[in-house]
């Protein structure tokens, strides 16, 4: 299927399936993805005193998410990449659930004084990531910002330390958009050697807003809170598109959906769409050990698919489309006790 406009919502939570809990106070400890991590705490700031049910949220990247889960370190992850098929035996709670929440731009933000609006096209943002660009007036950034005084200056490539779902997302926007992209695509890669590697989305934001030269992969919210320069990405219709909500927006309206509501807004079509638009979701057992931990989880994964889309745009993320938060809803239903 593919995705359409969100629909309207009220953000305010929904306690009512927390009846199931019969009035046990839950606690539902969350770690994962940085990217989503501002929505997931305003989320939480609007959910948690509304009921019986208390949820909190780590962060520590994608892979540290899904590792917990699986562990049963946690109650609920939030990822930003799909599992590896050959890691699903790892999860020893059986059978995991996605619920796609938001989306967002995945910025390519950098730091040249004096430089606004720099427009590159995918090859270019390529061979800047691998090292072969490494002076800042390159002829190859000079032939998509023609007229532009583009400086003498080193070139200093920031990514992520941890294993993450926003360097999964991005390695596999240039392994689609870039022919000449060579270092592979996951939550961890292996950088040019004298590159940076920094914590989180906003340790990757702080090292590009602190190094004249440098560029970096990060997510929109934390670029933003950092009043980061971003580059305009050309997309799959040859036109330069700047990373804002409403390109992400029509980059989610021509993604596919498979049947467990994964999908893929990487590399959209559209003249407007955003090509390094990036989903997230939240992952959680199908069966619960515990039938309180399961109603919570109904309670609060129910919201985020519900209520709480309805906050995403003022904390810098697009909502579901009306279509793929629907199924969301109705999967929630799956969350059971009884392993």
């Amino acid at each position: 299927m593919m995705l359409s406009a969100c629909g309207g919502t009220s953000s305010t939570p929904d306690t009512s399936a927390a009846n199931d809990a019969q009035g046990i106070d839950t606690t539902l400890n969350g770690s994962g993805a940085t990217f989503p991590k501002a929505f997931y705490e305003e989320a939480i700031a609007n959910f948690n005193g509304s009921g019986n049910v208390k949820v909190t949220y780590a962060g520590g990247g994608s892979g540290q998410g899904q590792q917990e889960l699986a562990d049963e370190v946690v109650t609920w992850a939030g990822t930003d990449a799909v599992v590896a098929p050959e890691d699903l035996q790892r999860f020893q709670g059986g059978a995991i659930l996605y619920f796609p929440t938001v989306a967002a731009p995945i910025t390519v933000a950098y730091n040249l004084a004096g430089v606004e609006g720099l427009r590159l096209g995918p090859t270019t943002i390529a061979d800047l990531f691998q090292g072969r660009i490494t002076s800042w007036n390159d002829p190859a950034i000079a032939a998509d910002n023609p007229g532009v005084d583009l400086p003498d200056i080193a070139v200093r490539i920031v990514h992520r330390a941890d294993g993450s779902g926003t360097t999964a997302n991005f390695s596999a926007y240039l392994s689609k958009a870039a022919p000449n992209w060579s270092l592979g695509k996951g939550k961890e890669l292996k950088w040019p050697a004298d590159s940076v590697a920094e914590k989180g989305n906003d340790g990757v934001a702080a090292g590009v807003a602190r190094d004249e030269g440098a560029i970096g992969y990060v997510d929109f919210s934390d670029a933003d809170a950092a009043g980061l320069q971003t580059v305009e990405v050309r997309n799959s219709s040859g036109s330069f598109v700047a990373p804002t909500l409403a390109g992400a927006e029509a980059a989610l309206a021509s993604a596919p959906v498979a049947p467990d509501l994964t999908y893929d807004p990487l590399d959209a079509p559209g003249p407007q769409a955003y090509p390094i638009t990036a989903p997230t979701w939240v992952i959680v057992y199908e069966h619960q050990a515990d039938a309180n931990i399961a109603a919570g989880l109904r309670t609060w994964v129910g919201y985020l698919v519900g209520g709480a889309q309805e906050l995403a745009p003022g904390i810098g993320y697009a909502p579901l489309p009306a279509s793929l938060a629907e199924l969301a809803r109705q999967q929630v239903q799956r969350i059971g006790a009884g392993r």
